[in-house]
């Protein structure tokens, strides 16, 4: 049977909640014909439809523009459930919990960078290592690790890893108070202790990019983006190793729990990797309050490279950092729940809001925004993939009236990691990046390297294939549909000119 798509206006599209007698409420598709028809092609729309089934689920089952097939909840899918009656589910987090983007501006010139853009990637690559399961520069003590749990990015400003400024211009402070390290389980402790301050691998990176085009001037320069030519840094990284762990310890303790309960057995049945648990049951509640912990870590994953940053920068410029006015713009969380109030039907009411491959975009006005940034909205930071634009926009009243002020958070990947190595070398993707005038460092894979995947020959720059451009949607295309949507507003628009990837 056909999925029955209804169009609603341009770019959006909804499901009814009556072609399925498990939909507790439709779901809603935010996508133009183009991307539409790429969602088409995998699970996305299913996924988004079964979520619809979920115990207390609010409004719509979402899916923003840059949606694909994921673990449970489709990548981009948005979900509120009631907090006093609704489930908390772990597909719809993600394994990477608060994996998320940071944007950084600085007073420099491309001109004064490029010169010198080899030696500051080669100690970026040096401060931040990239790559899978490799330690960072900071080496966490059993209790120093609680105190990142608990504090995020505060601990790491307390600790001399960054400016006070810097935790204004982060969701949350940089720090969720629901967090409670005692429900993380010893193995992913054991797993997050050295972890901290590094890239990882897959599609987070580091990049050195430059203002390529200003959309509105008068919000750029709110954000302290003035001209073409400035350049910034963006870093994407989340929980790694540490948030995966925490992620299949709870999956698999939902699973046994879920049996026990008529409701959720039905949703286990339907699907397994919609495990889920009522808030208001103690399963739940742990759950909440290690992923909260799991946040709080990737925040100070985060700023501690912002640090790093700001050091190379000093080191390699000889110049200090406050002289070239390395600021944090903001920093956004793209996989997480959060527990936040919004009206429903005319009454404000306590959700807890799934964002799994999504983000936050709420318009100006809201309280919640920080102070510096609540006459023009919430920066919105939707990065492209490797080589091609990235993008800054602000939230808007539409986003939070129809998707509890969320919008897309990337490009959205189109081929999977082993379609991308069998179609491209990582070493002609280096080549082209740099003939593009894009400066690429990635760490090299040997021959033994446990990764390498069955019928494809060893790429040395493996990873440079699996992330090439190519694999993911155009991110020009998911940006416009956001607008045509209008659950975004395009601001600025980013050129890479060096990338780090792991």
């Amino acid at each position: 049977m056909e999925i029955p798509l209804k169009k609603i206006r341009d770019d959006v599209w909804e499901v009814p909640s009556s072609y399925k007698d498990y939909m507790r409420v439709p779901a809603r598709i935010y996508a133009s014909e183009e991307l539409l028809e790429k969602m088409k092609s995998d699970l996305t729309l299913q996924q988004t439809i079964n979520v619809a089934s979920l115990p207390g689920i609010v409004r719509y089952s979402m899916v923003m523009p840059d949606g694909h097939q994921g673990y449970g909840f489709p990548i981009g899918g948005v979900a509120a459930t009631d907090f006093e009656t609704g489930v908390i589910s772990p597909g719809g987090v993600g394994y990477d919990i608060n994996c998320g983007v940071r944007l950084i501006r600085t007073n420099l010139k491309e001109e004064e960078v490029r010169p010198h853009l080899g030696e500051i990637l080669d100690g970026l690559f040096e401060y931040i290592p990239a790559g899978l399961g490799l330690s960072g520069k900071v080496t966490l003590t059993e209790s120093q690790l609680d105190d990142v749990l608990l504090g995020g990015s505060e601990w790491c400003i307390e600790n001399g890893y960054g400016w006070d400024d810097d935790l204004e211009r982060t969701e949350e402070g940089g720090r969720l108070k629901a967090a409670n390290p005692a429900k993380i389980d010893e193995k992913s402790r054991k797993r997050g202790a050295p972890q901290l301050g590094t890239l990882g691998s897959g599609n987070h990176f580091l990049e050195v990019g430059v203002v390529d085009e200003i959309f509105n001037a008068e919000l750029a320069k709110a954000f302290g983006l003035e001209e073409p030519g400035q350049v910034t840094v963006l870093i994407h990284t989340g929980g790694r190793g540490f948030s995966h762990g925490v992620c299949t310890y709870y999956l698999r303790t939902f699973e046994r729990e879920m049996k026990k309960d008529a409701t959720l057995a039905k949703i286990l049945r339907l699907e397994r990797e919609l495990a889920c648990a009522y808030l208001s049951s103690d399963t739940g509640m742990d759950y909440f309050q290690a992923m909260c912990s799991c946040a709080n870590y990737a925040f100070a994953n985060r700023q501690l490279a912002t640090h790093w940053v700001r050091k190379v920068f000093e080191d390699v410029l000889k110049r200090n950092a406050e002289e070239m006015e390395i600021h944090v713009v903001y920093d956004i969380a793209h996989n997480i729940a959060k527990e936040e109030e919004h009206f429903v039907d005319g009454k404000r009411q306590k959700l807890c809001v799934h964002r799994k491959g999504a983000t936050r975009a709420f318009p100006a006005g809201d309280e919640r925004l920080p102070h510096v940034y609540r006459t023009v909205g919430q920066p919105v930071l939707i990065p492209g993939s490797m080589g091609t634009r990235s993008f800054l926009a602000v939230g808007t009243e539409l986003a939070m009236q129809e998707t509890f002020g969320s919008c897309a958070h990337g490009s959205g990947r189109e081929l999977s990691r082993t379609a991308a190595m069998r179609k491209y070398r990582g070493s002609e993707v280096k080549e082209e990046l740099t003939r593009r005038g894009i400066m690429v460092k990635a760490r090299e894979r040997s021959k033994r390297d446990v990764r390498r995947k069955r019928g494809i020959p060893f790429d040395r720059y493996g990873e440079l294939a699996e992330e090439v451009s190519a694999a993911y949607k155009d991110p020009e295309v998911v940006v416009r549909s956001c607008e045509v949507s209008g659950i975004a507003t395009k601001v600025v628009a980013f050129r890479p000119i060096g990338v780090i990837k792991g």
